[in-house]
């Protein structure tokens, strides 16, 4: 079948921030292009994840904002949250992002479907909404993913997840919350910081498995001393609602936990049910996701997958540059694959973690020596508020090239600080280049290159200094 025989040229399946990438791309190189959205486009990151979740780390920093003011001579009436006007007005703000998503992709000269797609062949799709079949000669899925509902814990039933607590109708007065990556901690400090008796629950040693070790313990401690009980080294065994509607989480570790509400923040697990892979030769993994080569491209040689869908890197911007490397593949005859390397990451915890690069393990597995540059102090902003937080800053450098090649940050705007972090280490910068760089005075970020002297060295996996 030749090209023109088909009724697209790109056929993309979901309209998170991928899937819109590669739909606008792909149309404005004048390709014949449609997108189909069952629900609503922006995605996990619009319209259920990043940004609605910024928005609700935006107003539970207001509370020690507050309280921070009146060390720099500010005074104020009674203090009063309004949980019903916070979701309706980030409710606003996310239907007009949303719509701003839908017309960019009509601007660019896509055909907007809204209606489920599944696969019936390897270029053939059905539209569920009106039941009628288009072909493409190349089909994208971007379905995404959702949170893990945890079927195997008793009373699962009773509990939310991220997505339902966007839209609680009041806001609880406890919550326990299961998980430990950065889901579940940057909601717990989400719930602490507007007043919410918190409890988080994680199996693991500690909690942000995957990030480096010092900022994992410093936050901890950190959330503790707020006030939340962190419970490591558990998991909850059952929920059960009791005749009030109110929880009771079961610990394995033999404790009742009382709670409004019981949050699941396990992992997420790729939207591909019924989606029609097997029918067009799609192989998915054992989780579910589906699996791809290096250039995106399925077991099915037309049909490529971006974003969550896939289980590589589950964040916005990879998503992004996964649809731009697709695009410069198929239609600009430069095979691109994506770039994993380096990754700026931050989670919106309080205080934050911006990091990017390689942990201190990872480092030590790397490399035969690195020098560790570590500090901790009081910010500025801490002095006249008497707030007891610490910000911590460390660069992981190796010896031999003198390269940096982590930098963890735990702090007031580390997320900020990652960005341009990261531009510094994907460049291959130096300690020495750190070094001579002028340091921009009071800030907490001069310490990234005022800290002349490692604080100890790794030589062959082992601590020394």
């Amino acid at each position: 079948m030749s090209a023109t025989s088909y009724d697209y040229d790109l056929f993309v399946i979901g309209g998170g921030s991928g899937g819109v990438r590669a739909a606008r791309r792909a149309a404005a190189l004048g390709k014949r292009v449609a997108i189909a959205e069952e629900y609503r486009f922006g995605g996990t990151c619009v319209i259920r994840g990043c940004v609605p979740k910024k928005l609700l780390v935006y107003a539970s920093q207001f509370s020690e904002a507050w309280e921070d003011a009146r060390g720099y001579g500010w005074q104020f009436g009674e203090k009063h949250f309004d949980w019903p006007q916070l979701i309706a007005n980030k409710d606003n703000e996310i239907e007009r992002l949303e719509r701003i998503y839908h017309a960019n992709v009509e601007k660019a000269g896509a055909k907007v479907l809204m209606s489920r797609a599944v696969l019936e062949g390897p270029h053939e799709i059905r539209l569920t909404a009106t039941d009628k079949r288009v072909t493409a000669e190349t089909i994208v899925l971007a379905t995404g993913g959702r949170p893990n509902p945890h079927p195997g814990l008793p009373g699962a039933e009773h509990c939310i997840t991220s997505e339902e607590a966007f839209h609680l109708k009041r806001l609880p007065q406890s919550i326990v919350i299961l998980g430990g990556g950065y889901i579940a901690v940057e909601f717990a400090n989400i719930f602490l910081g507007l007043g919410v008796e918190t409890t988080l629950v994680y199996r693991g040693q500690e909690i942000l498995q995957g990030f480096d070790d010092d900022v994992r313990h410093e936050l901890h401690q950190a959330m503790a001393q707020k006030g939340m009980s962190v419970r490591c080294r558990d998991t909850l065994e059952k929920v059960v609602q009791k005749p009030d509607g109110r929880l009771e989480a079961h610990t394995a570790c033999g404790d009742v936990l009382d709670a409004d509400e019981v949050m699941l923040a396990i992992g997420r697990k790729a939207n591909t049910e019924n989606l029609g892979c097997e029918t067009a030769g799609v192989e998915l993994d054992k989780r579910g996701a589906v699996v791809v080569d290096e250039y995106s491209r399925t077991t099915a040689d037309n049909i490529y997958a971006i974003g969550d869908v896939t289980h590589r890197m589950q964040l916005t911007p990879v998503a992004i540059h996964e649809a731009m490397c697709l695009v410069e593949t198929l239609y600009r005859n430069n095979p691109t694959k994506p770039d994993y390397d380096t990754v700026p990451t931050a989670v919106f915890s309080q205080p934050e973690i911006g990091t990017v690069g390689l942990t201190e393990a990872a480092a030590a597995e790397t490399y035969d020596e690195l020098e560790v540059y570590k500090t901790m102090f009081r910010p500025m902003k801490n002095t006249l508020s008497g707030r007891d937080g610490k910000m911590m800053i460390k660069l992981i450098v190796d010896a031999a090239s003198r390269r940096v090649v982590g930098t963890h940050i735990l702090g007031p705007d580390a997320g900020e600080l990652a960005q341009v972090l990261g531009i510094a280490v994907k460049a291959g910068v130096t300690k020495d280049q750190f070094d001579a760089t002028m340091a921009v005075h009071p800030t907490a970020s001069e310490e990234i290159v005022t800290m002349y002297e490692p604080s100890y060295r790794i030589r062959g996996g082992e601590r020394i200094g």
